[in-house]
């Protein structure tokens, strides 16, 4: 494979998923600095932007993946960041769990606890834990975005103004450790800003190719301390980012 297709190949690789530079180097059998030089050429076109170590498409608007598309990518690495974040949950606590595939891999390790109370706006947190008699579940109102299976609205965001959490553990589009979450929409945007505004910890559940992204382009700013909660494939140059901001916590799950 020769440069220009091998540039063709990852511009098709980068309009599926968000990708590092050492994923699409053991990809393509090239060195990183190859990679780097690519993604450069790529992004003097206006073809892609570059995020921390790595890239995502050009493309705007971006066209947002639905539930089962996110199911797909890094199914290994949210499955391990929910099984940590589920162990960060204490006993008798009450937790804010945000729509989307990464809190749902949470939930599942929640199903068999006792004498905690969750409260969510994901159907899929919701599906996974109606059956569980330990958890006390409770449901935000709200308008459903079919294609998250998450609740937005204000009825969603009138319930969280009557409320406090011990924890929030959040999901986003994209993790920026100067702008904090970014999202398809401003309601998302704004239920995660009250979700924040609630909860007594703020945990962020974002898998590598989430760090740096930013192809959506609502923001959630979080002026507080919070965890960052991330898997093993996130590179030095990504977790540099977060660890030098004073308010972040950055805990990488194993392998």
């Amino acid at each position: 494979m020769n440069a220009k297709e091998r540039r063709t190949s990852i511009e098709a690789t980068l309009g599926v998923r968000p990708a590092s530079v050492e994923d699409l180097a053991e990809e393509f059998g090239v060195s990183p600095s190859t990679i780097r030089r690519d993604l450069d050429r790529l992004t003097s076109t206006g073809r892609i932007h570059r995020t921390y170590g790595g890239a995502v498409p050009a493309a705007y608007p971006p066209r947002e993946r639905s539930l089962l598309e996110r199911e797909q990518i890094a199914g290994d690495a949210k499955r391990k960041i929910g099984r940590f974040a589920a162990s960060l949950v204490a006993p008798h606590s009450v937790n804010l769990l945000d729509a989307g595939t990464t809190v749902g891999a949470m939930a599942e390790n929640l199903t068999s606890r006792n004498n905690l109370t969750v409260i969510t706006n994901g159907m899929t947190c919701a599906r996974i834990l109606e059956h569980a008699e330990g958890v006390d579940l409770v449901l935000l109102g709200g308008s459903l975005r079919h294609i998250s299976s998450g609740t937005v609205g204000p009825l969603a965001e009138a319930a969280l103004h009557s409320l406090t959490a011990d924890a929030a553990f959040l999901g986003a589009d994209g993790v920026d450790p100067n702008r904090g979450l970014s999202e398809s929409t401003d309601q998302q945007a704004s239920l995660k800003r009250l979700m924040i505004d609630a909860a007594n910890e703020v945990y962020v559940l974002a898998d590598a190719t989430k760090l740096g992204a930013t192809s959506a382009h609502w923001w959630t700013a979080i002026a507080r301390p919070w965890t960052l909660i991330t898997d093993y494939s996130a590179t030095p140059e990504q977790l540099d980012a977060f660890s030098k901001r004073p308010e972040i916590t950055v805990c990488v799950v194993p392998e």
